[in-house]
């Protein structure tokens, strides 16, 4: 580890050791964002007046004997989480001055757990993108390269940790929003399964913060180490008390397999609907050769793994029916009309894309019955093997592109153009089916960019993968400073 980047589990090390505390660690860490930030703009909302008065009350609390998970390290929170006293945007102008009056849920652990928060990190507008920027807070750069994204929507968290600005950060994850931004920036992110950590209070300002069940989003940590990842998921970890009660908490499984050589695995770099650069085709096999190397059963094909074509374009719909639930009547109209206006042997992404934004309830019913069908085919995939491993997007960080006309967005992969929003499918594997998924780095591409793959495990054992991202740093290496 970077001994100026060090993990959340050196710095509790060292607060038990006394050989540190966490007035000091915090005033570091506010150094750092106050010198390095106006280039990377991660930090959108400080809030270091806050957070040094939890730090002290970390220290004294440390000094009365008190140890909690998480006690005195300071960490940071994405945008879109509410925290009393400051505001919830999702990155809206029309948003600019709401203050919701009390903390997420999240939040609320973070504290409990004795985290000290430094501040908000910066999102797109609405979460609504693979890039972080809006017009509220401006731009968040890629650490490695400032003229490319941090990825989105948990860009502004991903850009914090690989600067050094606190240890750990929470994020959450719909289209990818925890996994890109962690393989663009060279962090580790995990995207539990779905439902396993209470969403409350990390929602759209103009909704009320009450408990929902998702039908894709879930929120998870983010952090620099593999192990770090674990610590922050079992605090955020269990249900909303307002839905179960304060006392009752999911006990996950343990990791099916312990040693590298015990681990059965499924090595995809390949999608039927889109290319993988030669860049993160290059990670994946980074990660397939350490897995062989130690011993672990590696197979690239399996008759098992649901029709990924299929589980695409339910995946789009899913994701596109809800981005457009709050359309205004005349504009969903609109859709509706040119949604009639396809042909019916139209497979494309872009014809998924509008259908699912018309999607009748009738026809959700339907498109959620195949998902059933497709869980079903990833826990017979789930008795052969423990983990797949696959690319999260086809690219590395791409240059910032800003046309406000998303349908125009190209991304270039190898030379050649596909539409922007075609890059999520990767994404899509593990969130239509809920499964948890731990992005880690694997390298960098021939430009010096941060390559990453996620690891999918079976639903409600997070703790598999998060196994393997473990022993494969100890193997290949993890998080690396930008340089």
């Amino acid at each position: 580890m970077e001994s100026n980047f060090p993990t959340a589990e050196e710095l509790a090390a060292a607060l038990r050791a006394g050989e540190v505390s966490s007035a000091e660690l915090t005033e570091q860490a506010i150094a750092r964002i106050e010198r390095d930030d106006k280039t990377i703009n991660a930090i959108c909302v400080p809030d270091f007046d806050r957070a040094r008065a939890a730090a002290r009350g970390a220290d004294r609390a440390r000094a009365r004997g008190e140890d909690r998970p998480l006690l005195g390290i300071p960490v940071t929170v994405k945008e879109s989480y509410d925290i009393a006293g400051l505001p919830t945007t999702w990155g809206m102008p029309l948003y600019r001055d709401h203050l919701p009056a009390e903390d997420a849920v999240q939040v609320s652990r973070l504290r409990a757990a004795g985290a000290v928060v430094l501040g908000k990190t910066n999102v797109p507008l609405g979460l609504q993108d693979v890039q972080t920027f809006n017009e509220i807070y401006g731009t968040t750069n890629n650490p490695w390269d400032h003229g490319r994204t941090s990825g989105g929507s948990s860009g502004g968290s991903a850009a914090a940790l690989a600067s050094g600005f606190g240890a750990l950060s929470i994020g959450s994850d719909l289209a990818g929003s925890l996994r890109t931004p962690a393989h663009f920036c060279g962090v580790y992110a995990h995207k539990p399964t779905l439902g396993l950590a209470a969403t409350r209070g990390m929602v759209p300002p103009s909704a009320p913060a009450l408990p929902t069940e998702p039908d894709l989003a879930v929120v998870g940590p983010m952090a620099r180490a593999a192990r770090d990842l674990t610590l922050l998921l079992d605090v955020m970890a269990g249900p909303d008390p307002l839905t179960l009660g304060v006392a009752q908490r999911l006990t996950l499984p343990p990791a099916r397999r312990e040693r590298l050589r015990d681990f059965r695995v499924l090595v995809l770099d390949e999608h039927p609907l889109i290319p993988t650069g030669s860049a993160v085709r290059a990670g994946v096999n980074r990660v397939a050769d350490a897995l062989v190397a130690g011993g672990a059963r590696v197979e690239r094909h399996s008759p098992l793994l649901p029709d990924q074509s299929e589980a695409a374009v339910l995946y789009t719909q899913f994701l596109f029916s809800g981005s457009v639930a709050h359309f205004p009547v005349e504009g969903y109209e609109q859709l509706r009309t040119r949604a009639a206006g396809l042909a019916a042997d139209d497979r494309s992404l872009d014809a998924a894309r509008l259908r699912g934004m018309v999607l009748s309830h009738r026809d959700w019913i339907e498109t959620n019955n195949r998902r059933e069908l497709h869980r079903h085919g990833w826990r017979r995939l789930f008795a052969e093997f423990d983990v797949v491993v696959c690319p999260i997007t086809p690219t590395p960080a791409f240059p910032h592109d800003h046309n406000p006309r998303l349908g125009e967005r190209v991304l270039d992969i190898d030379g050649v153009g596909y539409p922007y929003f075609d890059q999520l499918v990767w994404a899509g594997v593990a969130t239509m089916p809920g499964l948890p998924a731990t992005a880690v780095p694997a390298g960098r591409s021939p430009g010096g960019l941060p390559v990453g793959v996620q690891l999918i495990g079976p639903l409600f054992e997070d703790r598999t993968p998060l196994r393997l991202a473990e022993l494969l740093e100890q193997e290949i290496g993890g998080f690396q400073a930008p340089t």
